[in-house]
């Protein structure tokens, strides 16, 4: 199966995106260059200009943060006042997003003075160059990665992120709040945002408007970390499993055995897929906990369908070799 929802790749980011999102993470604080925080960043790498801040700019990357370390500063400050005011503005002239300077290393006033001139965002950080590196650049991976909305439910189920899917109607919320009254956690409802992280995982969240909150038709919104507790919601989850919910229809087709395994897939990944039928009387909630359960058995490499076939095959092949023994 195919998701059929469209897809967003961000092109940029803007600096004062970066800036707000993570702030209090990388130990960010704004020194000069206000104006330029609608810059835009285009590419999720950092930029070392070791060279630049030295006069040699072929294959600068001047569409990156730039991360002044300690390297970078020991130089310039090692320069002439009038030198370092030209390799400063030669540097800042190339129309880059924004300047960081690591480790909280003391800046003067020609560089606050000529990253305001330029309208260039000047910001310390309090962590080494390395650490800052590391995390900006999976931060910024975040940020540039594919992204889809989907119509459905997101929950965690004891560390199994399952996505609930259906026609609208057909008992996803209802399933979901089931699930939380038995300890599970909610991610999202109705409106999942999966973003895929590193080409290797799906992650799903919600908008941070109607995080935690939950439409139940007949009832209204809840607030479900109000009634259920603050343990009951979940920011973001990995998607392992994708459950949909179809009404059931006299004489349709129904997963016995377990053996085909079905996948769904979103941006690209394979997710592994069951399919529900809804009828008056089934526990779905008990279902999908089951369906959980099953998947994260058969991650650890334990498949219950296969194993009972393979137990029925050699059980029939004992029992055939009996016969022809008895005969």
């Amino acid at each position: 199966m195919n998701d059929p929802a469209p897809v967003t790749r961000p092109e940029s980011v803007s600096v004062r995106e970066f800036f707000d999102s993570f702030k209090d993470m990388l130990q960010m604080e704004l020194l000069a260059g206000e104006q330029g925080l609608d810059n835009m960043i285009s590419e999720k790498s950092l930029n070392r200009p070791a060279l630049a801040v030295t006069g040699y700019f072929k294959e600068f990357a001047h569409k990156r943060l730039q991360l002044f370390g300690a390297g970078e500063m020991a130089y310039l400050s090692d320069q002439t006042a009038p030198l370092r005011e030209k390799l400063l503005n030669d540097v800042f002239f190339k129309k880059i997003p924004a300047v960081v300077v690591s480790r909280g290393l003391p800046v003067d006033d020609l560089l606050l003075r000529i990253a305001d001139r330029h309208q260039v965002p000047l910001i310390r950080t309090q962590l080494k160059s390395k650490d800052f590196s590391a995390e900006a650049t999976v931060l910024l991976e975040e940020k540039f990665a594919p992204r889809t909305n989907l119509h459905a439910t997101l929950v965690d189920i004891k560390g199994v992120g399952v996505l609930l899917r259906g026609a609208s109607g057909v008992g996803k919320s209802e399933c979901a709040l089931a699930l939380i009254e038995r300890g599970h956690s909610l991610v999202a409802d109705d409106f999942v945002i999966v973003t895929l992280i590193g080409d290797r995982e799906l992650q799903g969240t919600s908008k941070e408007l109607n995080r935690g909150y939950m439409e139940c038709r007949g009832i209204g919104i809840i607030n479900v970390a109000s009634i259920f507790g603050i343990r009951s919601v979940r920011r973001e989850k990995r998607v392992d499993l994708v459950v949909t919910f179809v009404l059931w229809q006299p004489g349709m087709d129904e997963e016995r055995s377990g053996l085909e395994v079905e996948t769904f897939e979103i941006l690209g990944r394979k997710v592994p897929h069951m399919t529900i039928p809804v009828r008056p009387g089934r526990d779905m909630a008990r279902l999908v906990e089951v369906a959980a359960m099953v998947q994260a058995l058969r991650v650890m490499g334990h498949d219950s369908a296969k194993e009972f076939s393979d137990r029925l095959i050699e059980f029939m092949a004992k029992e055939k070799k009996d016969k022809k023994g008895e005969a």
